[in-house]
């Protein structure tokens, strides 16, 4: 069985931006690579189902060295996702799986499609920090809201209706829903809204996710958003659409035998895990009612900045601890 360096894979595909390029990357280093037309790259045959994601959060640069750290946008998440798994040999029984659409508004449609076309029995999503362990799905709902008003001149109008007032009501009386709460959280970005300083906007607009850990929380937690903005909306006598870009589910599946083979393949690192809630393409396999977990593979910190970095010699850690856990599924 001959391993790669995943370091190697690591540099190379560290600057590379887009997923087009990181699939054609990753698609001419893999033995029988298959594509769809989503994007997806994916290799092998049977039961187990390895997904590293191939989006970044912000788009990728060359990296840079500081001592024995390597700085860059995604060298991380999932960079060095992608680096680890590919660097594994071509194992009987398991799928190899390269994702489009796992970060942003990609709303998991590629592991989505992976799991439908491949029906494994076990999904593995090799992302995140060792010794991590996802083995729970944390429920999001991602949306984007637009508040209207007629809009009009700063001082003549200024008792007109006014959407970017309303906008900041609706997203005070949000943020006050999951003070103090240790299972749901929310978060605005992409505020927009008005073209001059001195003219009323005629339309604000955010992206807002919100999360939780059981269904019935966000639930509750996007009922609770839906009131606060109409309520925003009202008092600011203004319009107000809500449209859903995306969802991912809450929940857990995996079980006894898969945690435990996630235990003795971290503690042949010297680690043991670390069990974390989170939203990682073994989502799509949560919500088919699919054994799945998510499995850090890499030291590093700073994820979705522009500081994000990564100890490239970790890889080699978690090249043993994925090849360990696969042992203890029986494949390989």
């Amino acid at each position: 069985m001959r391993v790669e360096d995943p370091r190697r894979y690591l540099l190379e595909l560290a600057p590379l931006a887009g997923e087009e390029a990181r699939g054609e990357y990753v698609a001419s280093r893999l033995p029988g690579a298959r594509r769809d037309g989503l994007g997806n790259v994916w290799a092998g045959e049977g039961k187990v189902l390895l997904l590293a994601h191939l989006d970044t959060v912000l788009p990728p640069k060359p990296p840079r060295r500081v001592g024995e750290r390597l700085y860059a946008p995604g060298v991380g998440d999932n960079t060095s996702g992608v680096a680890v798994l590919l660097s594994l040999p071509e194992l009987p029984g398991v799928v190899r799986g390269f994702t489009v659409g796992e970060e942003g508004l990609g709303n998991l449609k590629g592991a989505r499609a992976l799991v439908e076309a491949l029906s494994p029995e076990v999904v593995v999503a090799v992302d995140g920090y060792l010794p991590g362990v996802v083995d729970r799905a944390l429920g999001s709902v991602r949306l984007r809201v637009r508040l209207q008003g007629p809009g009009g001149h700063a001082w003549g109008d200024r008792r007109l209706p006014h959407p970017v007032f309303a906008l900041a009501e609706g997203l005070c009386r949000v943020r006050a829903l999951v003070e103090g709460r240790e299972d749901a959280s929310v978060n605005a970005s992409g505020l927009e809204g008005g073209q001059a300083v001195n003219a009323l906007p005629q339309e604000a607009a955010c992206l807002l996710e919100v999360r939780a850990l059981e269904e019935a929380a966000l639930a509750a937690l996007l009922q609770g958003v839906e009131a606060a903005f109409a309520e925003a909306a009202r008092a600011h006598r203004v319009g107000l659409a809500l449209e859903v870009l995306g969802r991912r589910p809450a929940g857990r599946t995996a079980t006894p035998r898969l945690l435990q083979a996630a235990e003795r393949a971290l503690a042949e690192v010297g680690e043991r895990p670390q069990w974390l809630p989170g939203s990682t393409d073994a989502s799509a396999a949560v919500e088919r009612g699919i054994p799945a977990l998510g499995f850090g593979v890499y030291r590093g910190g700073g994820a979705h900045t522009p500081e994000e970095w990564v100890l490239p010699n970790s890889l080699l850690e978690g090249q043993r601890a994925l090849l360990a856990l696969l042992r203890g599924l029986g494949v390989g």
